[in-house]
């Protein structure tokens, strides 16, 4: 079909456009141009979701300034700028550090990069047991009753290694009183998050990264900041109680849903058992789940 459609351009350019110097496309070429037209897109979506959006705008004034200094012949401004173009492309690498970081972790974390290379070990197996989302599940809502803080930090496929050696060492089989014992007020693990690998609890107390997202709710402290900045740099979920309104939320691939019941909890923690959750699943996912409820809902009527 490819074949057929770049037959059909050349014979066009070949009528119609002989006067124009157009190069002849061949399958190859049709490629690349979808390849570069896709990497354009999805570097523009990146840089529009992040602050790398307010940078770039600078960066594109700085372009257009050159721009009227060459067609203005103002030789001083352009030796400069020839002096200093090395200098200023270290300082972007510099500058988007945490945003390209980013960037390729999301990249490595593709399905389709896990599917060729195989990197998913843990695709067919059960990450944790039913009796652990439950324990989970039951945790949280007993906290949320009394407004105790928690931050449960569920590990996926990418190892938390590195946040693990930042808290205390527990290696202790998830149960709900001990997780509402790690966080009972003026108790020596209750501070910071606890990670859960498997069925077991293998850190508390462990420092996680803040997010600095612009888009969160001012009205979110950094308990939820935390959730947010793990979820932005793994593939974690993060099961997040509030101090203040008791209310019950999830992070997952920087992004918060807030407001939890048990139920929606439960269906969450138990998608995660088989299944590696990225932001399009989870969404997906969510839609599906309204679509149902909107169904069970008519159905009552």
């Amino acid at each position: 079909m490819i074949q057929n459609l770049l037959g059909l351009l050349n014979t066009f350019i070949e009528k119609y456009l002989y006067w124009f110097d157009i190069p002849k496309f061949n399958r190859i070429d049709f490629v690349e141009i979808i390849i570069i037209a896709l990497l354009v897109y999805n570097i523009l979506v990146w840089v529009k979701n992040t602050r790398a959006w307010v940078l770039l705008r600078g960066i594109i004034i700085i372009i257009l300034f050159c721009l009227i200094a060459a067609v203005f012949q103002m030789n001083t401004i352009l030796w400069i700028v020839a002096r200093t173009i090395n200098m200023a492309v270290i300082a972007v690498v510099i500058v988007f550090q945490p945003e390209l970081r980013r960037a390729l972790e999301s990249l490595g974390r593709k399905n389709f990069l896990t599917s060729i290379f195989n990197f998913d070990t843990q695709k067919d197996q059960v990450r944790f047991s039913d009796k652990t989302v439950a324990e989970i599940t039951k945790a949280s809502f007993e906290m949320a009753k009394v407004k105790t803080g928690a931050l449960i930090v569920v590990e996926q496929n990418m190892m938390l290694t590195e946040y693990e050696r930042t808290g205390i060492m527990l290696d202790s089989l998830v149960s709900s009183q001990l997780l509402i014992n790690i966080f009972e007020h003026n108790t020596p693990l209750h501070d910071g998050a606890i990670i859960v690998r498997g069925d077991r609890i293998v850190s508390a107390t462990c420092y996680l990264p803040l997010s600095d997202n612009m888009g969160l709710s001012k009205d979110l402290g950094t308990r939820h900041r935390a959730a947010v900045g793990i979820s932005e740099v793994t593939d974690a979920l993060v099961v997040v109680v509030s101090e203040e309104t008791g209310n019950v939320s999830v992070a997952i691939s920087g992004k918060l849903f807030r407001n939890l019941d048990a139920e929606n909890l439960k269906r969450k923690l138990g998608f995660i058992q088989k299944h590696s959750i990225d932001t399009d699943k989870f969404r997906l996912w969510r839609r599906r789940q309204k679509h149902v409820q909107k169904t069970d809902e008519t159905s009552g009527k």
